[in-house]
């Protein structure tokens, strides 16, 4: 049974009109036709299906899509998403209802919430094929996570994913994490990000998909799994020739469960409102510099990408303590990949004695 994972799809208002339209040719071209080979396709999405104006507070943009746009995925092929990433409560418990209406309305699947943070503990469990699948959608602390009295996304936990993972490979043939987290426009994991995708490879994950980066990160094999640090985007084009490379290009992955050494990577970019798959010199120039940081993975000098990452970064980062807004830097605390990048920039003195 093959499965595609696309990573994060937003509507953006450079194509907001081609979705409300269900242009769907000039959304997806060639896409489609990789998800009409597919069994099961399955992507990120990475905003609310809302006309609901009740933004909630937070830093960062509110993310949302006209309610057509559910329509429109299920027209290409998209079986399933997943609503645990950092914009799914953009626009509250309103806006999210609103979503959920509209995927149910398409008979598209969706993971990733509850109606509090223990009913958002559910596994997707997809039984096709003679296979079982378990998706495991959880996202990292900002904005969007449930609490014990309220309705919101499914949030990583070092405790509860573990056992999700452990309790949902006694059953399950094939188990795929998605985690919608890491730091926005950086190709390395931190150190913090590849402990926990090799714990959940070592508690039974096939695959470990990490999405959020919005750009390719690198792979690797650990322990028999698939480990994506950083997908790319899938469908979040913002309608504009000077986008850079980074953000407009991106990977579906496609995994054969019958043979779960096997892996595809299938680049895609984006170009006027739509995607596109990559070909010829451009596809090979995408997996060349794929190649080359999955070697750094391997050999340690992903640990400089890292960090010039941060460095260059700190001044906002030194700015959320020196700016005095706490709510700011609250934020900055909540959530892991920032606390990532804090950790970097300013070690403890343990981290130097006596060296």
């Amino acid at each position: 049974m093959i499965i595609t994972i696309g990573g994060d799809v937003c509507v953006t208002d450079g194509n907001r009109e081609m979705f409300a339209n269900k242009e769907t040719d000039k959304l997806f071209n060639d896409v489609k036709d990789v998800f009409s080979k597919s069994d099961i396709n399955f992507v990120n999405l990475e905003c609310a299906i809302t006309d609901s104006e009740n933004r909630i507070k937070k830093f960062g943009p509110n993310l949302k899509a006209p309610k057509g746009t559910a329509s429109v995925l299920k027209e290409v092929g998209i079986d399933y998403c997943s609503l645990s990433n950092n914009h799914t409560f953009d626009f509250g418990i309103e806006g999210l209802k609103d979503t959920i209406n509209a995927l149910n309305e398409q008979n598209i699947v969706y993971t990733g919430v509850g109606e509090d943070n223990i009913d958002a503990r559910k596994d997707l469990i997809i039984e096709k094929g003679g296979k079982k699948i378990a998706i495991i959608a959880v996202c990292e602390h900002e904005y969007s996570y449930a609490l014990t009295d309220r309705t919101g996304a499914r949030e990583y936990d070092p405790y509860d994913t573990t056992e999700d993972i452990i309790e949902a490979k006694k059953t399950a043939d094939y188990v795929i994490v998605i985690y919608h987290g890491g730091k926005e426009m950086c190709r390395y994991p931190s150190p913090r990000l590849i402990k926990l995708c090799h714990s959940m490879a070592n508690h039974g994950a096939d695959v470990v998909l990490c999405q959020h980066s919005h750009c390719i990160g690198c792979y690797e094999n650990y322990n028999n799994c698939h480990i994506m640090y950083g997908q790319g985007n899938f469908h979040f084009t913002k309608l504009n020739d000077n986008e850079t490379e980074m953000w407009s290009t991106g990977l579906l992955l496609q995994f054969d469960t019958e043979n779960k050494e096997s892996i595809k990577f299938i680049p895609t970019y984006a170009l006027n409102g739509g995607i596109h798959i990559a070909k010829d010199d451009f596809k090979n120039k995408i997996i060349s510099e794929l190649d080359k940081r999955n070697k750094e993975l391997e050999n340690g000098e992903w640990k400089k990408g890292w960090h010039e990452f941060c460095e260059s970064v700190k001044e906002t980062y030194t700015n959320a303590i020196t700016s005095g807004d706490m709510d700011f830097f609250a934020h900055y605390l909540d959530c892991e990949a920032h606390t990532d990048v804090w950790r970097e920039l300013y070690p403890t003195w343990n981290m130097t004695n006596e060296k």
